[in-house]
């Protein structure tokens, strides 16, 4: 029974992990979360800040007392009042303050969303970069059999004095370096594996087998969430600097108060009838002049909108030329895939002629080594290629403002 207790208890993160799988898991990380909480909180602001247009009410007490009553202060007394203000005009502020908070809101939604893409993509470019040095190792890996095997296989004729110590070197030699080409291989698998980790917040073991959606008819013409973030913050500077120019307009105050009166005068030539009292007002306040000061924040405020507005007009230029870029280089992808599919042929061939040749004596051990090298090479070139063409379909899908999650099967 305790067997299989713990059978059951394996933790899930010793399974291997699709692709699909490592995206999600990438997606719930605490950068995300923080992104998250940033849009909470923002909300939130928002909502208290809407609150604080609406009409207030207040109500307050005092107690008092003297010691030298007059016709206006009480020997003692106690006031209560109840406020209500509302404002009712205040230049326009009020809603390019809304309007900021709204494009703000919208601005952290399309960031959180940007980062969420960037992180796909690079979940995806470890991930077929991972297959890709992983088809390098089983090539290298293959080389290295395949090096020992005719080094035995020459051993034999060095014993019976069929062939020379040098032709051994060089098979050793040979070796080695592949051996050192190995571990320079495990070395970047191992890393990539890490930066999964480090992204993912779990330990990953990646498992093969997925792939990205062909795509014959792309929407090119989305906008990346990462521009959209930045059309959403020039709405919001552009608020930003209306609401300093708010200024110049006045501000219409209403306000009702009603007050409760308790007086208790020692002398009684004192006494008031006042028992109560309401005070209805309507306030204006205008400030006709500050030296500049609305004119300044105002400048400053609309000098950041344009700034953002430069930055924005060359990071939608940039994000065009990348898409071209990105198009340009998957073309070229998928003809080096075709390209590597005929060097594979063309290696398979001749190391089969070579090979023939060199265990029949006719040619010696260093082109039968670079025969095989490129036999081996070739393979490694086309799985290289083929993981490759993956990764710039990803960088496809990312720039032209698609959901890269969405296209992983």
């Amino acid at each position: 029974m305790k067997k299989l207790c713990f059978i059951f208890l394996i933790p899930i993160f010793m399974w291997s992990q699709n692709l699909n799988e490592l995206v999600e898991l990438s997606l719930k990380n605490r950068l995300v979360d923080s992104y998250n909480y940033e849009l909470e909180s923002l909300k939130n602001e928002f909502e208290s800040v809407k609150s604080g247009y609406l009409p207030k009410v207040d109500v307050g007490a005092s107690y008092s007392q003297t010691n030298k009553e007059t016709a206006n202060v009480a020997n003692e007394g106690s006031t209560t009042y109840a406020t209500a203000s509302f404002i009712l005009y205040d230049g326009g502020k009020r809603s390019d303050t809304f309007k900021s908070y709204d494009s703000n809101i919208k601005s952290t939604e399309e960031a959180i969303q940007a980062n969420k893409n960037k992180i796909a993509l690079n979940v995806v470019n470890y991930y077929f970069s991972y297959l890709s040095l992983l088809s390098s190792k089983e090539a290298k890996e293959k080389e290295i059999e395949q090096l020992n095997a005719q080094y035995n296989r020459l051993k034999k004729y060095l014993d019976v004095g069929t062939t020379t110590e040098d032709e051994l070197e060089k098979i050793i030699y040979r070796v080695e370096s592949a051996n050192v080409s190995l571990h320079e291989i495990e070395l970047q698998l191992q890393t990539i594996v890490h930066n999964l980790n480090y992204i993912t917040g779990v330990d990953v073991s990646i498992e093969s087998g997925s792939l990205l959606n062909e795509f014959s008819q792309l929407q090119t013409e989305l906008t990346r969430a990462d521009i959209k973030s930045l059309e959403y913050d020039l709405d919001t500077l552009l608020n930003n600097a209306n609401i300093e120019k708010s200024g110049y307009l006045p501000t219409i105050n209403l306000k009702n108060t009603y007050t409760k009166y308790d007086m208790n005068y020692k002398n009684s030539s004192y006494d008031s009838t006042l028992d109560d009292q309401n005070i209805a007002s309507i306030n204006l306040t205008w400030n006709i002049f500050s030296f500049g000061e609305t004119k300044n924040r105002y400048e400053s405020q609309y000098k950041k909108y344009l700034s953002l507005k430069s930055k924005y007009m060359y990071e939608k230029n940039k994000a065009n030329v990348d898409l071209q870029l990105a198009i340009k280089a998957y073309d070229i992808a998928k003809l080096k895939v075709k390209s590597a599919q005929s060097g594979l042929a063309a290696a398979n061939s001749a190391y089969k002629v070579v090979k023939s040749k060199f265990e029949n004596g006719l040619i010696d051990n260093i082109a039968y080594l670079e025969s095989l090298t490129e036999k081996y090479n070739a393979i490694s070139v086309l799985k290289t290629a083929q993981y490759d063409i993956e990764i710039k379909k990803a960088n496809v899908i990312y720039n032209s403002g698609n959901n890269l999650k969405e296209y992983i099967k």
